[in-house]
């Protein structure tokens, strides 16, 4: 980026953590991935943190059929590779780590990485969501050994067994249709009395008869010794319970904001997101938010990459405009 002082692009593609980037991006998922595809293709020197998996929760999904450009579909895992080849094509270097210390306040932004202090013109935080928990007895004591969250992950495993999947939205029967083809069978258990998920998807789960469908029905508690045995559900009408036997339990009710470890530097909403103006700016001047960590009234890949191209817009001109003040 001409007239930087420091964190001109050389090489940002190398391992070895610099002192100074233009921009640091918290999260690498598409949000992020997309933010360091263009701000690195416009000269910023950018570092792209992620404390997990490149590519976050879409990099788990087994097939995303409504992103433009792939009208048979595509892997998420393959999309968000994609994305990662790009962003270190044009020099974006990423770096599997945790904040150690983030100071956001800092001008310019201050983290530390690996215990190694980091300096930053501009931040992107597209840490993303994760899974929210059911918070009943028997889901943390069993979680890896019948509780999954990922479906993806961990359905194969589930062949010719009895499961049941906790959530009938978008992400339940999205998932529930990868593990369908695996288990002997099925049963979809939802708070609500409705289905909430697109009516695409509840066409395709319902054409199958492996399926049980439990509407108005709380999860109450998962049993089990070494493994996941059954799950006891409540039905919210009648009041009745009833234990299931089964021998996976897959959940998905919802996401929470990975927003703990900004530690109250910027503004959030009463649930964790981070409200953003047009230009994904947050109350913190010089921090953006893009993606599913942000308050958006959608939660999709499409959604998260239009997000990401914005914010790093955003970032270029905050540098670029600190850069001629200081001239």
């Amino acid at each position: 980026m001409e007239g930087i002082s420091f964190g001109v692009m050389q090489g940002g593609g190398g391992q070895e953590l610099q002192p100074e980037y233009d921009l640091m991006i918290l999260g690498a998922g598409p949000a992020g991935l997309t933010a360091a595809i263009y701000a690195s293709r416009a000269g910023m020197n950018t570092l792209l943190v992620e404390k997990e998996a490149i590519g976050g929760e879409a990099a788990s999904t087994s097939m995303i059929e409504n992103y433009p450009g792939f009208p048979e579909g595509i892997k998420g895992a393959e999309l968000t590779e994609r994305m990662r080849s790009q962003a270190q094509k044009f020099g974006a270097q990423i770096v599997l780590a945790a904040p150690e210390s983030l100071d956001l306040w800092a001008e310019p932004k201050k983290a530390t990485l690996k215990g190694q202090p980091i300096r930053a013109r501009s931040i992107i935080i597209a840490s993303g969501t994760s899974p929210r928990r059911l918070g009943i007895p028997g889901e943390k004591e069993l979680k890896g050994r019948g509780v999954s969250y990922c479906a993806t992950c961990d359905g194969p495993m589930f062949a010719g067994k009895d499961i049941a999947v906790i959530g009938c939205g978008n992400s339940g029967l999205q998932e529930g249709l990868f593990i369908r083809k695996f288990v002997k069978s099925m049963t979809m258990v939802e708070f609500l009395p409705t289905i909430q998920a697109e009516e695409i998807l509840q066409e395709r789960m319902r054409s199958y008869d492996n399926v049980q469908w439990l509407l108005n029905h709380e999860t109450v508690s998962i049993s089990g010794q070494d493994w996941v045995e059954s799950i006891t559900v409540r039905d919210r009408a009648g009041g009745e319970g009833k234990q299931i036997p089964v021998q996976g339990v897959f959940i998905y009710i919802g996401l929470e904001p990975n927003t703990d470890y900004l530690d109250g530097q910027i503004e959030l909403d009463k649930w964790g997101f981070i409200p953003t103006d047009e230009k994904m700016q947050t109350s913190t001047p010089g921090v953006f938010a893009a993606g599913d960590v942000r308050v958006t009234e959608m939660r999709q890949i499409a959604t998260a990459i239009g997000d990401g191209a914005v914010a790093a817009s955003s970032a270029y001109h905050y540098v670029d405009l600190k850069i001629k003040e200081q001239a």
